[in-house]
């Protein structure tokens, strides 16, 4: 049975605040997981970038003593090409973690605020935090 217009619009409300604090919670988590993964690419571009004369030049004693102009563009070579590696691990650890904490479960369709007597497909499911139960190795990451 649909809702009254008063009632359906403070409950689209509830759906778009939740569905939005479940998007941001993606967000951070896909932040703290790239930048986890991609910290030694991001060490090793930053100083072949900072020693680099025709860059930025730092001052620094490790510049001076350890890193010329041809070391610093290796350095930066070798970082832009150990990120791709990085990145397709970086997404498959963010996949397998989303996949497990079932993530995507908690976005609600918009149907919840306009019809009456619909339940929420977390508590059709058995709660709120199904990363408790048992988890069956078997399932696959990429389904």
């Amino acid at each position: 049975e649909p809702r009254s217009a008063w009632c359906c619009l403070l409950w689209t409300l509830l759906v778009v605040t939740m569905n939005s604090l479940v998007f941001c919670m993606n967000l951070l988590l896909i932040f703290v997981i790239f930048t986890i993964v991609l910290l030694p690419t991001i060490v090793v571009v930053y100083f072949g970038f900072q020693c680099h004369s025709q860059v930025l030049h730092s001052a620094a004693r490790y510049c001076k003593t350890f890193l010329d102009d041809n070391s610093s563009s290796a350095l930066i070579i070798l970082g832009f090409i150990i990120m791709s590696p990085l990145i397709v691990a970086a997404m498959a650890i963010y996949c397998s973690v989303a996949k497990r904490l079932q993530l995507f479960l908690c976005f609600q369709p918009y149907s919840r605020a306009v019809y009456k007597g619909v339940r929420w497909r977390w508590y059709e499911e058995g709660g709120l935090c199904r990363c408790a139960r048992g988890w069956n190795p078997q399932v696959k990451a990429w389904v």
